[in-house]
């Protein structure tokens, strides 16, 4: 299969896949709606004459049409709530030769990806990282922290510019950007129901009667507490397995951009060496980095547990598939890749980003 058509094919899926997280989001909102007027009619259809008794489904259109509003809202503005949750800030015009050099080399980036420039910002954190958000080529932002500018050179801040690139022109930051929106948006509402459950207050719907609970309300009443509890959750498993597979694609298409898939190499392991997490990126936007910001050991291993739970493929394999990316070039052209020699290889990138090291 060539390269265009695994591309469209790419941005297609993703396209596929924004759909169904949506109508998930709201066909999961309409049954915790209309699951709850289901709930309370049963338990009120036998309350004294007076008491109150649940006939319109007011609950189920309500939760509906919120969720609805919060998609539309997180198309809208995910992107700006993900840069104001992580302090950035729009580098309008460059003021060191460092910044200066990011506007250079996402404009080179662009021009080699074909797509529209990126708006960018900066996060003022001292690990290095980098993400890029949006709906849309047209609307993209690729984020830097100030770590990932101290640590990289020219060409390997090139190759990491090139790895988000990769992302926004497969479309990755569709998804991902209303991911993590929508999981922001779930566990607000988890911890509201939290506090009313603490409360007790729907519990004593259906007055004083004394006569004895009907066991169906009691089993529907289970499960649709159980899915508020579980729903913040199950969407942030969601978040985290979402984007593992596509850094490899990413990796690949910023090799393509740069022709220089051992800058890439390089700047992922330095990346890796450094100690502590990304203070400034929160679990919501963790599958939006190119590599991991929390630091978790999980991201190094591999099997069907690590995909679910790790946002971002181990380390020393994407090395290695870069690594091995420059041995074909170079067999091939019999020379260097981006007037760099292969290194010999030094075993696998230790996962040292981690917490407390």
């Amino acid at each position: 299969m060539t390269e265009p058509v695994n591309l469209f094919a790419q941005q297609e899926a993703n396209r596929r896949r924004s759909r169904w997280l949506v109508i998930g989001f709201i066909a999961f909102f309409a049954w915790l709606g209309f699951g709850g007027d289901w709930i309370f009619a049963l338990a009120t259809e036998n309350a004294p004459r007076g008491d109150y008794r649940h006939v319109f489904p007011w609950l189920g259109i309500t939760m509906t049409v919120i969720a609805a509003g919060m998609t539309g809202y997180a198309w809208r503005h995910g992107a700006s709530r993900v840069l104001w949750s992580t302090g950035a800030t729009e580098l309008k015009q460059a003021r060191s030769p460092a910044e200066t050099q990011l506007v250079n080399v996402v404009e080179e980036m662009a021009i080699a990806s074909g797509i529209p420039r990126p708006t960018i910002y900066i996060i003022r954190d001292a690990d290095p990282n980098a993400f890029a958000t949006g709906r849309d080529p047209q609307s993209a932002v690729i984020a830097v922290t100030e770590g990932l500018l101290r640590i990289c050179t020219r060409d390997e801040l090139q190759a990491v510019i090139g790895h988000e690139m990769g992302h926004i022109k497969n479309l990755d930051v569709q998804l991902m950007t209303l991911m993590a929106s929508l999981v922001g948006t779930v566990a607000l509402i988890a911890d509201g129901l939290g506090r009313t459950l603490r409360g007790g207050r729907f519990l004593r719907i259906g007055g004083g009667s004394r006569k004895k609970a009907n066991p169906l309300v009691l089993v529907l009443l289970v499960l649709w507490i159980m899915s508020w509890l579980l729903a913040p959750i199950i969407t942030r498993l969601l978040a985290l397995g979402i984007s593992r597979r596509r850094e490899y694609l990413a990796d690949a298409m910023a090799a393509q951009f740069t022709r220089n898939p051992l800058a890439l190499a390089s700047a992922l392991e330095k990346i890796e060496r450094e100690h502590a997490p990304t203070a400034a990126i929160t679990h919501g936007c963790a599958h939006l980095c190119i590599a991991d910001p929390l630091g978790r050991a999980v991201t190094s291993r591999e099997g069907w547990l690590a995909d679910v739970l790790a946002t971002h493929p181990p380390m020393s394999i994407r090395v290695a598939r870069l690594r091995a990316m420059a041995y074909q070039e170079i067999k091939r052209n019999g020379g260097v890749v981006g007037g760099t020699l292969p290194e010999s290889p030094r075993g696998a990138a230790t996962p040292q980003r981690r917490a407390g090291i």
